[in-house]
């Protein structure tokens, strides 16, 4: 299989931060020796110099892969003299999380034309059916099965509502997939739905549907997380503007769905988030209960977010459909801020046409947000396929699997028109720096406090470390990697021309990587099936025990132009259909 997600994570979280020095390469040896608690605390609050001179200045051109003279480094005392000066009054200054920089990413280049869309949605399946009578097929069903057994007063809000909180009760202790369940919410919000339905007011398609919400959203009175001890009583005061949305349209909020600790990982203060089909291993985040819920059939679809892979990992694992917008397209107002440059939130589902509907509820601008877009969502799920380009690079699926290989073959039958993709012929390791600096900046203060002690997770990858190395990254290094950025934007814009849509597997060739940076949206789906043994976060299996493997989900990505979603869910729905294996469930779960 091409470059894993556990090579991407690992070397942006240990990989020798400052270029030439080579000062942190030993962080990463499991054998290296572990400084004690006590000594590193006592590292920490040791004071800054009070002055400096040469040889403190000669130390620290060994962190940053510099060389000056002894003339030069005379030169330079009284001036970095007063950066320590401008240091302490930028650190005196409490910054909150919600607060963003003055500067603001837009994905759009330059003179780059987006197409307008009006707010259209198509659904291109027959969902006509009757409902099934078991309670379990039902929970499992798709958000438009669901929603087209509503309108039919088939089933009730209320009904549904509860069948996924017996699901809950039932089998949550497995999974660890809510940090807190909200039932009497849930069940007040159904009766509201289920009035207004009778009475004939239509909210739209997710009326009466019940989800869960990754617990980096702000929820009124009720506590968000962000998964870590540090902020385990937080209970905010408003709502995101994302729950906002999702209750003016009617869904019904099932709980908050676990996240690995401060949007890294799945595991969090209650433990780790684990995988349906496979409880021994977890199932990677950090929308990590987001995915497991889905997945298990304890919610008929769930809210996550993504920095760097976090709803495309855990969809993999647990053989989800995760829906990555193009950055700006939903609103972060009232998220946890990780990285302010790449955030984005979307829906992960069981199929490919729900993620069309979720998106078409939570998509919009919103003055909150300075980088949301006013971009509207347009879906044709009815429309032939022979108008799509689709590209691939023959490369990511030599190095693949027989499953990624399979899932091009499909593809080749599906009517569209297939051409190879000029992939960029870039390297893109050191936009990994952007989610690293930018998270250290966003919890500043748990570094600066020594709280960040508190967090239980404290490896060399993890963020705790990675927060102290970025305080040693070049300010102008930094910005030399936002311009590479900006070169990196312009050359996906010129390999995308004539192209609807990009499919690979989902980390083949830094694709996650690059365009998690360059904000072109992103669609996982399940492909197929493979045998597993134990794996760790970052895919290790080299701490499996014993012979016990397990059928664990296969998956494919397909990328698209900036707001380009349509077309690739349309893509994303034939290849599901074809696939035909979406339906399956995890064994242990399906009823």
């Amino acid at each position: 299989m091409s470059p894993s997600r556990r090579a991407l994570i690992k070397s942006a979280a240990v990989s020798g931060f400052l270029a030439g020095a080579g000062a942190f390469a030993g962080c990463s040896r499991k054998d290296a020796p572990k400084p004690s608690a006590t000594a590193e605390k006592a590292a920490k609050k040791e004071a800054a110099p009070t002055s400096l001179d040469a040889s403190i200045i000669a130390n620290a051109e060994r962190l940053n892969g510099l060389s000056f003279t002894d003339q030069e480094r005379a030169m330079m005392i009284e001036g970095l003299e007063g950066a320590l000066e401008i240091l302490a009054k930028i650190r005196a200054v409490e910054l909150g999380n919600h607060e963003p920089p003055a500067l603001v990413f837009d994905p759009k280049l330059p003179r780059a034309k987006v197409r307008s869309q009006k707010n259209v949605l198509m659904l291109g399946g027959n969902y006509a059916a009757p409902p099934p009578k078991s309670e379990a097929d039902i929970a499992y069903a798709s958000v438009a099965e669901q929603r087209a057994w509503l309108r039919s007063k088939a089933i009730t809000s209320a009904a549904l509502t509860e069948a996924y909180l017996k699901r809950i009760a039932r089998f949550d202790k497995k999974l660890n997939a809510f940090v807190l369940v909200t039932a009497d919410l849930a069940r007040e919000q159904a009766a509201a739905a289920d009035k207004e339905i009778f009475e004939g007011r239509d909210r739209g398609p997710l009326h009466g549907i019940p989800y869960a919400l990754k617990d980096l959203a702000d929820t009124a009175g009720i506590a968000t997380t962000w998964g870590a001890e540090p902020y385990r009583d937080r209970v905010p005061e408003k709502d995101a503007r994302i729950v906002r949305k999702l209750r003016e349209a009617g869904a019904v909020l099932l709980g908050k769905a676990a996240c690995g600790a401060i949007a890294y990982g799945d595991g969090w203060f209650g433990g780790v988030t684990k995988n349906p089909w496979n409880p021994a291993e977890g199932s990677s985040g950090s929308s990590a209960g987001s995915a497991a819920a889905v997945a298990a059939g304890l919610c008929s679809f769930a809210i996550g977010t993504e920095t760097l892979g976090s709803i495309i990992s855990p969809s993999e694992r647990c053989g989800t459909v995760g829906l990555r917008p193009t950055f700006g397209r939903v609103s972060r107002a009232g998220l946890m801020s990780l990285c302010w440059s790449l955030d984005k939130a979307g829906p992960i589902c069981r199929r490919v046409e729900d993620a069309a509907i979720v998106l078409s509820e939570i998509n919009g601008y919103d003055a909150d947000d300075p980088g949301a877009a006013r971009v509207g969502f347009a879906y044709d799920g009815a429309a032939d396929l022979s108008s799509l380009t689709v590209g691939y690079v023959p490369a990511w699926f030599e190095k693949g699997d027989d499953a990624d290989r399979r899932a091009l073959d499909t593809l080749k039958g599906l009517g569209a028109t297939l051409k190879e993709f000029p992939w960029p012929a870039l390297d893109f390791d050191a936009l990994e720096q952007i989610v690293v600096v930018e998270a250290a900046a966003a919890f500043s203060d748990l570094t600066l406090s020594n709280r960040d002690d508190a967090l239980s997770w404290q490896a060399p990858e993890a963020w705790p470390n990675t927060w102290r190395q970025a305080r040693f990254f070049p300010a102008v290094d930094y910005v030399q990697i936002d311009r590479l950025r900006r070169r990196v934007m312009q050359a996906m814009a010129d390999a995308f021309q004539g192209f609807d849509a990009l499919v690979g597997p989902h980390y083949a060739g830094g694709a996650l990587l690059a365009t998690n940076a360059t904000g072109h949206p992103q669609l996982a789906l399940r492909a197929g099936f493979a045998t597993t043994p134990n794996r760790d976060l970052f895919d290790d299996t080299s701490e499996a025990t014993g012979a016990d493997t397990h059928r664990t989900p296969r998956g494919i990505s397909i990328w698209g132009n900036l707001f380009g979603e349509g077309a690739i869910i349309r893509l994303g729905r034939a290849l599901e259909d074809a696939f035909g294996v979406a339906a399956e469930r995890p064994p242990g779960f399906e009823n």
